[in-house]
């Protein structure tokens, strides 16, 4: 690395487990990494989901930044105090890891960005409930995936969403309204208490929020990963986060060098 080129952070991006076959396996999609990659320009490092980790602040201690991805499960009902868990795949050492995670990067002020899956372990960890079936509870179909559609038809937009007026995101995209690729299964019941509405689509349900306090600890429904090569307001998302990144671990290494 040449005198005049910094480092780019690492940001810790949190793995899904699931068996394929017999094989436990640990994964995160390539969009996400691509997506850190090119537009945040961060170096991404995988965080395994289990529960036999020991404590969460080695983790912390070693990254910029956190992305907390979609995925196939979803959270466990007893996280929230919801309904069981019938007919629904869900990945408790996930769940383990990403809320211990996201309230140590709160506390720390660490930057993260929480992706449909992450969104909604966002509300949890912060004390809020969701809808385990959102079409059961009266929201439109169009926030649900098919799995028969083809990936290309299945993550085309889906709603537009309402920003917040005088929201942070309405100040990064300058827009009112955006169109979004919206698809899950599981939404936002109640909202926890510290964080506050950024976006709600046009039935009513939350599309996006943030918590005060830290310079970008951010939730989104949609996915922005995967059109960050033709959507301005996705690619400004990754951009944003990148920045606050580098923002942090600057902050850090002044820290270590006073100490």
């Amino acid at each position: 690395m040449s005198s005049g080129e910094i480092r780019r952070p690492l940001v810790g991006l949190v793995c899904d487990r699931f068996f394929v076959g017999e094989h436990d396996l640990h994964s995160a999609k390539h969009s996400y990494i691509r997506a850190l990659m090119s537009c945040s320009r961060v170096s991404p490092v995988l965080i395994p989901a289990t529960q036999d980790i020991e404590t969460i602040e080695d983790y912390l201690d070693g990254v910029s930044g956190l992305l907390f991805p979609g995925g196939a499960s979803n959270v466990e009902a007893r996280r929230y105090g919801g309904i069981s868990d019938i007919d629904m795949l869900v990945d408790p050492d996930r769940d383990h890891v990403a809320l211990e995670l996201m309230r140590g990067a709160a506390a720390r002020g660490m930057p993260f960005l929480a992706i449909c899956r992450g969104f909604q372990e966002m509300n949890v960890a912060f004390g809020g409930t969701l809808h385990t079936d959102i079409h059961a509870a009266g929201r439109a179909a169009e926030h649900l995936e098919d799995p028969n559609e083809d990936l290309s038809t299945r993550y085309r937009y889906k709603h537009d969403i309402d920003l917040t007026a005088g929201g942070w995101l309405a100040a990064l995209t300058g827009e009112q309204r955006v169109r979004v690729n919206s698809l899950h299964r599981q939404g936002v019941a109640v909202l926890a208490p510290p964080l506050a509405v950024e976006a709600c689509a046009p039935d009513g349900l939350i599309e996006a929020y943030r918590l005060d306090g830290n310079d970008f600890a951010l939730g989104v429904q949609w996915h922005p990963e995967v059109t960050v090569e033709s959507d301005g307001t996705s690619r400004s998302l990754f951009e944003a986060f990148g920045m606050s990144c580098r923002r942090y671990a600057a902050q850090q290494a002044v820290v270590r060098n006073k100490g």
